[in-house]
């Protein structure tokens, strides 16, 4: 038995989604198209399946969600449709309803939100809306857990009976030389008018709403950048800085080192507690080797990061369940504007900061191609959340902890978009107006507890399994090369890491990073592999520092990676590796949604130049301005921000032709 999902966007349909199925869902990609599919299970019921289709607005098939909605309907059949409705719009909410009802399916229209309907002294008559539109009309609360069990129940029965309802008999309108998608709309409209007419009774209110006098302050010309900007540091501040450091910091010099305390017991870490069953066991060396410096070690300085990023999604999932979110981009998009951007880039950006494959996914909702490529290509900028290990890995070990390490990143990210943005606008492949931006700003509600809890685990639990599959492939594979290599003509185990394969990989590509403030053999060979995963840079230096093996005194792990940084460059490697080309996944993604080769060597091609350009600006500039002497290296720094500051201030060239450089025949 399938029961489909469908709802406008920011109608609760998530959430209602989350209680009916609890943990019993998984999560895909509709068949052919890389567009998220959640389904699940009906508690207690796991023969019923539950399909949460993507919010639409409408049928209609102008965007891809819509599109996948309609073609789900007409070829699989569910069947039973729930509706759900935002009791607080329910005119907009309705029009969706009147096509739902034309497919022959069981359809029950599930007014949600009510409570903020009652508490706002709205009347809805369930009674009279159902007449009208001549399907069941249930009440109910996602949030709040307040009528589900009858929806279920009613859902299930519906589904017996197979009693589809009759399509609603549209009135006639005036035709007016109008085209039939507008008759039909217009058609739609005032057969829904007709329907509240008698079922619906706003309470007089000549003032403004709670989300209207907050967005006085929250989206005011003057304010709303400076809020928005103070809600970022702070967030990146206790994520990093106070509250994540604090756990991270035990979980790196407690759990993952000698001996922990936990509620005033005390147990070894577990490099020590896995080191006394190997030798128990009596392993051989290059057994307790790979365990120990190999996957413990890199592994574990991985998930040393991860209360960090729980911190992190926390507030993430709150902002959007707040409703905060939405106005971040319509604020932003005031300043896109201004450089030839939509607010709709911002889109994939802030679904990019969790991880950045879905941001490049998310792109596919811009309607204007040269947008779209421009954005696939700029939203990997934002700091996702597998970079957050090394913003906290050059801020702790490093930098000594400093609180403007990790808002930097993020501002930087933003700013580097705009920078991409005005340069690549005034090129023939990118120029032309922004689309428009259009786009509901949901009221504001209080999060709920759980469902923030739920999208915060759901984050990081992808997290950790991406720990325990490619970071743990990838640190067998790093000690493997830095731990064997040839010794007097002989291949073997070596003893010291400088003779091992990686080693001499590493020095053999380290010029290319000395401009750049770390041309040492590790910091060269933990950029490459942060290519196959951005979590990598911080796994291959817990593999080739050794993380598993802390002092007794409990002191800095990390203590010999900060003496091969200087400050400048420390903050560079950690510029070049959040804006160099991001992970394979990720290129990959950029690959499947470019739907061009070329388009996507363009993309990585650009990510690499502007990561290395900024990353030399920022050790040659930094190093001169903290006390360093004028040399070649202070001169290529200056030149390549006279380049940045050419390439931001030149005017644009006239359009020609078609303006697409890889346009395929």
């Amino acid at each position: 038995m399938k029961i489909a999902l469908a709802g406008n966007p920011n109608s609760g349909k998530t959430t209602l989604f989350n209680a009916l199925t609890g943990s019993n869902q998984f999560v895909g990609n509709w068949p052919g198209v890389t567009v998220e599919k959640k389904e699940g299970r009906l508690r207690a019921r796991k023969e019923v399946r539950i399909i949460d289709l993507p919010g639409i607005y409408s049928l209609s098939p102008y965007t891809i969600e819509e599109e996948i909605a309609r073609r789900y309907l007409e070829e699989e059949r569910p069947d039973v449709i729930i509706d759900i409705i935002d009791g607080t719009n329910l005119e907009r909410n309705l029009y969706l309803t009147t096509q739902l009802l034309e497919f022959g399916i069981p359809v029950i229209a599930a007014v949600n939100l009510i409570d903020e309907v009652e508490k706002s002294g709205d009347v809805i008559n369930l009674a009279r809306l159902e007449a009208a539109l001549g399907c069941p009309v249930l009440a109910i609360s996602a949030l709040k857990n307040r009528g589900l069990t009858e929806l279920a129940e009613k859902a299930l029965v519906l589904a017996k009976e197979k009693n589809a309802p009759e399509a609603p008999v549209m009135p006639k309108t005036a035709g007016g030389g109008e085209d039939p998608e507008t008759l039909l709309a217009e058609a739609r409209y005032a057969f829904i008018s007709k329907a509240l007419a008698g079922a619906y009774r706003r309470k007089r209110n000549d003032g403004l709403s709670l989300s209207d006098k907050i967005d006085r302050v929250l989206t005011n010309r003057f304010f709303a950048l400076p809020i928005f900007a103070a809600v970022i540091f702070f967030i990146y501040y206790v994520s990093v800085t106070t509250v994540g450091a604090w756990v991270t910091g035990w979980t790196n010099d407690g759990l993952f080192g000698k001996s922990f305390s936990f509620l005033g017991l005390r147990a070894p870490g577990v490099p020590v507690l896995i080191g006394g069953l190997l030798e128990m066991a009596a392993v051989s060396e290059w057994l307790r080797s790979l365990v120990i410096d190999g996957i413990t070690a890199g592994v574990g300085a991985v998930i040393g990061f991860v209360p960090q990023m729980f911190v992190l999604f926390l507030f993430l999932a709150a902002l959007e369940a707040c409703g905060y979110m939405a106005r971040i981009a319509f604020i932003l998009d005031r300043i896109f504007r201004r450089f030839g951007l939509s607010g709709k880039s911002f889109i994939p950006m802030l679904i990019g900061t969790g991880c950045g494959i879905p941001g490049v996914m998310a792109s596919r909702t811009i309607e204007n191609e040269k947008d779209r490529r421009l954005t696939i290509m700029t939203t990997t900028f934002m700091p996702c959340g597998a970079k957050l290990p090394i913003i906290a890995l050059i801020s702790g070990a490093v930098l000594d902890g400093a609180w403007w390490v990790a808002p930097s990143s993020y501002f930087l990210g933003i700013a580097s978009v705009i920078c991409s943005g005005i340069m690549l606008k005034k090129t023939k492949p990118f120029s032309g107006e922004a689309v428009p931006f259009v786009m509901e700003l949901p009221a504001y509600r209080f999060p709920g507890v759980i469902n923030v809890l739920r999208s915060m685990w759901e984050r990081g639990w992808s997290f950790i399994k991406k720990a325990g599959s490619i970071i743990l492939l990838s640190s067998v594979v790093v000690w493997f090369l830095s731990s064997f290599g040839f010794t007097d003509g002989r291949f073997g185990m070596t003893g010291d890491l400088r003779d091992g394969l990686l080693a001499s990989i590493g020095r053999a590509i380290a010029f290319i990073f000395a401009p750049l403030g770390f041309g040492s053999w590790d910091a060269a060979v933990a950029t490459i592999t942060g290519l196959v995963a951005k979590e990598n840079v911080v796994g291959t230096m817990g593999v080739l520092y050794g993380f598993a093996e802390t002092a007794e005194d409990g002191a800095e792990i990390w203590g010999t990676f900060a003496r091969n940084f200087s400050a400048a460059g420390a903050y560079a490697f950690l510029v070049f590796n959040l804006y160099c080309p991001p992970c394979f996944a990720a290129i990959g993604a950029i690959r499947r949604e470019m739907n061009n080769g070329r388009w996507t060597a363009f993309a990585v091609g650009y990510q690499l130049a502007y990561g290395y350009i900024l990353a030399l600006i920022v050790y040659q500039l930094g190093s001169f301005v903290l006390g360093g002497s004028f040399g070649a290296g202070t001169a290529a720094g200056f030149a390549a921000l006279a380049l940045l500051v050419r390439l931001l201030t030149r005017r644009p060239k006239a359009r020609t032709g078609s303006g697409n450089a890889f346009a395929q025949p």
